[in-house]
C-alpha cells in the first residue's frame, strides 16, 4: 500500500498558472463538443467550461442533431454536448488529431461522450470501437436510444499529439458527441506496469455524496464523480471545515472529499463490490480518507484496507483531519469477483470511513507504430498531392485497418513498414515527388490513371524492394530510364507503363540514341487488344446475318465430338465434380493423359437436356472465350472443347487431387501442414490477382469458392469454373450493375446489396476461402442449435478476444507460427469487410500471404 501526501510542485505550479488553450480557460484543456458549427462556443454549467466546435479537429464526417423526442426540449437536463453529433459514414477509421499543450511524456485523460439519440432516423443502435493513438481503449455499445455513454481513458502521450479514432465494425455507421482531453500529473494513478500501460475508467464514486453535481470547477482534472448506489445504508458524514488537497497530487474536489460514509454500526466492515466479465481484467483501485469529525481523546479511527480477503499491505493508517489521503493497491486484482472492506482495527473505537474511490482496468499497449520515416513520407505524399482518402491517425496500425490503398508488413517486436501503396484514380497530378524514395521498403507501388507528368524518375530503380511498378494511364513524357529497365529485365521488377507521351520533344531520338527501349508489356498488350478486336468483330458480323457460332479457339486446341467424349470417359462413367453448370467427368486420351470433362447442359436450370438454353450456349461462349485469352500458371489449364449438336463441355487438364473444399473434408486434410495450406492460399491469390491486374480489361470471377479452387499432384492449387465470370472495361470497374451470382456463402454483401460488381466481390470471396483454409470449417456452418452461420460470424469472437486456438483447424495440432497465423486471420477478415473501398486489392492479399509463408518458414519447427 502507498500513501500520496507530499505536495507536488509541478502541479502546484500547473494549476496556479492560467493559460487558455482553445479559447476554453484552463490549462491545457481540450472541449469539443462534437457537430456543432465552427462559430459555436455553449458551456457546460455545471464545470463553467467552454467548448468548440471539433472542425479544427477532423475533416471527416457529418454533422447531424439527435431526434426532437431525444433533445433538450425534451430533457431539460441533457449535458450540452450530448445534443448533435457527428457521424463517420466513409471510412474504417476516422480519427480527431488533439495537439497537446504540454506534450510528450505527459499523461492525459481523454474523455469520449456518446448519446445515439435516432440522429440517422434509423432507429439503429450502432456499435463499434475506439482506440487512442495504435492501441484499443473501448467498445462503445447501446442498451437504448437515450443511453448516455461515457469512457474516459488516463494515458501517456508519446508525442506533440493525440489520436483518438472511431472504427467502423461492420455493425453501424461511428459517431460521436463530444470529447475532452484533460492534463493529469504524470506522478499519480501509478501501476506495478509504469508507463507501459494505459488505465481505463471502470467507476468512479463518491461515497459520501450528498446531492452535489458530480462535476467541479475546483476539480483541476475535471473528473465526473458518480453517487455509490447500494442497498445498505451507511452513515453520511460531513465536514465545513478546511483540508488541504495540495498535499495529496491526486487533488480530489472539496465536495468531493468533505464528504464521507462509514457503517452503520461501529463493528461493520465498509465494503465495496463489483463483478467483471472478465476474469483476466486487471484492476486499480484509489481510495480517498480525510477525517471528517471531530475525535475526542479517547477516540480513535484506525483502518484496514483488504480486497477478497486479502490485505492491500500489513499496515492500518489513520485518516487525517488536515489533508487528504490515497491509497492504491501495488499490485493489480484479477478475477471475475472484487470485494474491497475496511474494515477497523482491533484498537479502534470508531467505524471505519471512505470519502471517494477510484477503479480502473488496465489496458496493454501492445501495438506497434508505423515507421517514423515511413510516416513522414505518406503525409507528405498527402499533403503534397492533396490526396481524397480517409487517412488520418497512424496509417498502418491498428493492424486490421491501415489506411486505405495502403498494404503493411507487421513485426511482433519493432515498429510496423508500409510495403505497398495504391494511389491508382487518386486525381494525383504534377510530377512523381522524391518523397516516394522515402518508402524505402516500398514492393508495390500503383500510380496509374492519375495526371502525373513530367520524366519517369529514375531514383523509382534505386527502390530495391520495389518488385510492382504501375505507371499506366498518366501523362509522362520523355523515355524510360534506363536503370528501370534494366530492373525489368533482370526479372527484378514487373512494369506497367503506356507507351504514348513518352517520345515528346526529340526524345525518340534520344531513345535511340541511348538504345532504350519501351518494356515487351506494352508491345503484347497492344498485340492482345487487337486479337481481342478482331474475335469481338467476327462474333458481331456473324451475329448481324443471325448465325450463332462456338467460341473461336486456337487451331493448337483440339475440338472433339460428342462421340469421342463418350469415348474417352468410358460413356461418363465416373464423376468427379458438378458445377453450377455442369457436370465433371474423368477421362483419358489417346496418350493416356488424364483429363476432366465438363459437360455444359441445362439440368440444373430445370430446362431439358435435349434443348440447350440461350443461357447455357452464353454461358459456354463467355467459358471458352475466356479460356482463349487467359493463360496462367495457377489458372486450370484449357485442352480442348466440343460444341456439336447433341452437347457442349469444355475439357481441362486432370487435377488429381480434387477440388479445395472435398479435400478439406477428407481424411487428407489430417496431412494438410499450415506450410501446405499457405502455399494453397498464395497458389489460389496468384490466379486470382492475374485475372484482376494482368488481364486488361480485368476479369472479375464471380464464383470463387473452395469447389473452384482444385488440386493436383503436388498440392499446386489453381483456379477453375469461368462460367460466371465477367470482363468489365476498367473505367466501370466502379460502377458495373449486374446480376448477383454465386454461390450461397460465398456472394459479397456489398454487391448483393447494391447490385455494383468489381474486382473486391472476388475479393470477399478469396476471404472466406482463406477462413476456410486456417478454421477447416465450410463456408457456412450448422451449429448444434441447428442454426446456419457464416464462418465470418464464426471467427469473430475469438478475433475479437484474440483467441487463436478457437480459430485454428484443430488437425493442426498447434503445429504452426502463431505470428503466421495471425498475420493469416487479419489478412482473411481485411477481405470479407463490409465495404468493399475498405478491402485489399489481390496485388496486397498475395502480398501479404507470402508475408505469412516467410514467417513460418522462419519459426523452428515443432518438437515431437
Amino acid at each position: 500500500m502507498r500513501a500520496n501526501h507530499s505536495l507536488s510542485f509541478g502541479i502546484f505550479l500547473t494549476l496556479a498558472i492560467t493559460i487558455v488553450v482553445y479559447g476554453q480557460g484552463r490549462s491545457g484543456y481540450i472541449s469539443i463538443d462534437c457537430g456543432i458549427p465552427p462559430y459555436d462556443t455553449p458551456e457546460d454549467t455545471m464545470a463553467k467550461i467552454n467548448y468548440v466546435s471539433d472542425d479544427a479537429f477532423i475533416t471527416t464526417g457529418v454533422n447531424f442533431n439527435v431526434s426532437e423526442e431525444y433533445g433538450a426540449l425534451s430533457n431539460p437536463v441533457l449535458p450540452s454536448t450530448l445534443a448533435e453529433v457527428r457521424a463517420f459514414p466513409q471510412g474504417n477509421r476516422n480519427c480527431y488529431t488533439l495537439k497537446t499543450f504540454q506534450g510528450k511524456g505527459n499523461r492525459y485523460l481523454i474523455r469520449a461522450w456518446f448519446m445515439y439519440g435516432n440522429y440517422d432516423g434509423k432507429k439503429a443502435l450502432p456499435e463499434f470501437d475506439l482506440y487512442v493513438n495504435v492501441n484499443f481503449w473501448s467498445t462503445v455499445k447501446f442498451k437504448d436510444a437515450s443511453d448516455q455513454i461515457i469512457k474516459e481513458i488516463l494515458s501517456f502521450a508519446e508525442s506533440e499529439t493525440i489520436y483518438v479514432c472511431l472504427v467502423n465494425k461492420g455493425k453501424g455507421t461511428p459517431f460521436i458527441s463530444g470529447l475532452e482531453l484533460r492534463p493529469v500529473n504524470s506522478s499519480i494513478y501509478g501501476t506495478e506496469f509504469g508507463r507501459n500501460v494505459s488505465l481505463v475508467l471502470y467507476r468512479r464514486w463518491d461515497i459520501g455524496y450528498l446531492n452535489g453535481t458530480g462535476r467541479y470547477q475546483d476539480d483541476r482534472f475535471d473528473r465526473i464523480w458518480s453517487p455509490y448506489s447500494s442497498n445498505i445504508s451507511w452513515n453520511s458524514i460531513v465536514t465545513s471545515a478546511y483540508i488541504d488537497v495540495f498535499q495529496n497530487g491526486y487533488a480530489p474536489p472539496d465536495e468531493v472529499i468533505k464528504t464521507a460514509a462509514s457503517p452503520k454500526s461501529d463493528d461493520d466492515p465498509l465494503e465495496l463490490l463489483w463483478t467483471s466479465d472478465d476474469p483476466n481484467s486487471r484492476f486499480y483501485a484509489y481510495l480517498y480518507f480525510a477525517e471528517l469529525e471531530a475525535l475526542e481523546k479517547n477516540e480513535t479511527r484506525k483502518i484496514n484496507i483488504l480486497w477478497n480477503g486479502s490485505p492491500f499491505s500489513e499496515t492500518s493508517f489513520v485518516p487525517s483531519s488536515k489533508y487528504s489521503m490515497t491509497f492504491s493497491n501495488p499490485r493489480a486484482f484479477t478475477g471475475n469477483d472484487h470485494l474491497i472492506s475496511l474494515q477497523k482495527t482491533t484498537d479502534s473505537t470508531l467505524p471505519p470511513i471512505l470519502n471517494a474511490i477510484e477503479i480502473f482496468t488496465v489496458q496493454s499497449l501492445d501495438e506497434f507504430y508505423t515507421r517514423t520515416d515511413d510516416v513522414h513520407a505518406i503525409e507528405s505524399i498527402k499533403e503534397t498531392y492533396k490526396v481524397n482518402k480517409v487517412w488520418s491517425g497512424d496509417p498502418c496500425s491498428p493492424r486490421l485497418f491501415p489506411w486505405e490503398g495502403i498494404g503493411c508488413s507487421y513485426s511482433t517486436n519493432s515498429y510496423h513498414q508500409i510495403k505497398s501503396l495504391n494511389l491508382s484514380s487518386s486525381g494525383l497530378q504534377g510530377p512523381i515527388v522524391l518523397t516516394f524514395r522515402n518508402l524505402s521498403l516500398l514492393e508495390s507501388l500503383d500510380l496509374s490513371n492519375n495526371d502525373l507528368q513530367q520524366n519517369v524518375p529514375e531514383f523509382l530503380a534505386d527502390m530495391k524492394y520495389l518488385k510492382l511498378l504501375n505507371l499506366k494511364g498518366n501523362n509522362f513524357t520523355g523515355v524510360i530510364p534506363n536503370s528501370l529497365i534494366k530492373r525489368l529485365k533482370a526479372g527484378l521488377l514487373a512494369l506497367s507503363v503506356d507507351d504514348q507521351n513518352l517520345c515528346n520533344s526529340g526524345s525518340c531520338q534520344d531513345k535511340k540514341k541511348n538504345n532504350m527501349v519501351v518494356p515487351i508489356a506494352v508491345a503484347t498488350s497492344v498485340i492482345v487488344l487487337i486479337v481481342v478486336l478482331v474475335i469481338i468483330w467476327i462474333i458481331l458480323r456473324q451475329r448481324k446475318k443471325g448465325a450463332y457460332i462456338g467460341p473461336l479457339l486456337p487451331s493448337g486446341k483440339r475440338r472433339f465430338t460428342y462421340n469421342e467424349l463418350s469415348r474417352i470417359t468410358n460413356n461418363f462413367n465416373q464423376v468427379i465434380g458438378k458445377g453450377g453448370f455442369g457436370i465433371v467427368y474423368l477421362g483419358s486420351l489417346e496418350n493416356g493423359t488424364k483429363i476432366a470433362v465438363k459437360m455444359i447442359n441445362d439440368s440444373s436450370l430445370g430446362k431439358p437436356k435435349e434443348s440447350l438454353s440461350s443461357r447455357a450456349s452464353n454461358q459456354f461462349q463467355v467459358e471458352a472465350e475466356l479460356l482463349l485469352t487467359v493463360h496462367h500458371r495457377n489458372l486450370a489449364s484449357f485442352v480442348g472443347y466440343c460444341d456439336d449438336d447433341r452437347s457442349m463441355a469444355l475439357i481441362y487438364e486432370y487435377m488429381a487431387n480434387g477440388n479445395l473444399q472435398d479435400y478439406l473434408s477428407s481424411e487428407n486434410a489430417e496431412d494438410l501442414s499450415w506450410e501446405k495450406r499457405l502455399h494453397i492460399a498464395i497458389d489460389s491469390a496468384q490466379g486470382l490477382e492475374y485475372l484482376h491486374d494482368g488481364c486488361r480489361p480485368p476479369i472479375v470471377h464471380r464464383d470463387v469458392k473452395t469447389a473452384n479452387i482444385l488440386l493436383n499432384d503436388n498440392l499446386e492449387a489453381k483456379i477453375a469454373d469461368f462460367g460466371l465470370s465477367k470482363v468489365f472495361p476498367e473505367d466501370d470497374l466502379s460502377h458495373a450493375v449486374t446480376t448477383v451470382m454465386g454461390t450461397p456463402g460465398y456472394i459479397d454483401p456489398e454487391h448483393y446489396r447494391t447490385f455494383v460488381l468489381n474486382e473486391k466481390s472476388d475479393v470477399f470471396s478469396f476471404g472466406i476461402v482463406l477462413l476456410e483454409l486456417i478454421t477447416g470449417q465450410r463456408a457456412i456452418i450448422k451449429t448444434e442449435e441447428g442454426d446456419n452461420i457464416s464462418v465470418v460470424d464464426y471467427v469473430w469472437p475469438f478475433f475479437e478476444a484474440r483467441e487463436l486456438d478457437g480459430i485454428v483447424d484443430p488437425l493442426l495440432r498447434g503445429d504452426f507460427s502463431e505470428d503466421s497465423a495471425w498475420k493469416f486471420v487479419e489478412v482473411a477478415m481485411s477481405c470479407v469487410r463490409e465495404r468493399g473501398s475498405s478491402r485489399p486489392t489481390m496485388n496486397q492479399i498475395v502480398t501479404e500471404l507470402k508475408q505469412c509463408l516467410a514467417a513460418e518458414l522462419d519459426r523452428e519447427p515443432q518438437s515431437h
